[in-house]
């Protein structure tokens, strides 16, 4: 059976609290960026000084299109800031500018899980491409018991792909959050309540990975026990 209550169930169960945290996170951006940073200093130049306080020369920092688009992109080595984050000179644009730039600070000290996640983006994208193939196999499978449990397993190895993607972007967000939040302490650019404030919003952007990481897992895990199920 193709389409079981049982992974609906799943499927609705994690969409919601997704959206739950999305939303508690777009309003937690939105308040901070209402409150002006007492350093006076922009996202570019939080995250120029980030970069150059951890002599990082080679980086470059640039502005993007989009809301909550901003990331770091290691084969071109450039932190990549949206509008909003890059010309604000608030608590959020702060804490953002400052989290890209740990992923910088990651790269430049070879750590590891970043290594690991580079790695894995053109199998992450392989194995979505394929998913929806194998999918449709499975259904058209269904009738026959050994072609539909390899297809089956063939879905779960691509799925398994993607939820050790997941996991491995967890401490890769986290640590570079931390980074983030040490160096912001350190040189004093947050100050007070902001720094609190600071650790708040990048905790809920981290929420959004560990909800992705939890809802592949319970997919995963499903999918494990509807094939050993079908085999027994």
């Amino acid at each position: 059976m193709i389409f079981d209550p049982i992974l609906l169930v799943i499927t609705i169960v994690f969409m919601v609290i997704g959206l739950v945290v999305s939303a508690r996170l777009k309003s937690v951006f939105s308040e901070y960026s209402k409150e002006p940073l007492s350093s006076g200093l922009s996202g570019k130049e939080v995250a120029e000084k980030m970069l150059r306080d951890h002599g990082i020369f080679d980086v470059k920092v640039i502005s993007v299109e989009g809301q909550l688009t901003d990331h770091y992109n290691p084969l071109t080595k450039t932190v990549n800031l949206s509008n909003d984050v890059y010309n604000g000179r608030n608590i959020a644009a702060a804490a953002v500018a400052a989290h890209e730039c740990g992923h910088a600070v990651q790269h430049a000290a070879a750590y590891a899980p970043l290594k690991m996640r580079s790695a894995l983006v053109p199998v992450v994208n392989f194995s979505s491409r394929m998913m929806n193939f194998v999918f449709i196999g499975m259904i058209f499978f269904a009738a026959s018991y050994h072609l539909y449990n390899q297809a089956l397993l063939l879905y779960i190895v691509l799925q398994a792909a993607i939820t050790l993607f997941t996991v491995i972007t967890l401490p890769v967000e986290y640590d570079a959050s931390r980074r983030a939040l040490a160096w912001l302490d350190q040189v004093h650019l947050t100050r007070g309540e902001e720094y609190g404030k600071a650790k708040t919003a990048l905790g809920w952007a981290a929420s959004t990975y560990l909800v992705a990481a939890l809802a592949s897992i319970a997919t995963l895990l499903y999918y494990i026990m509807r094939y050993t199920g079908s085999r027994d």
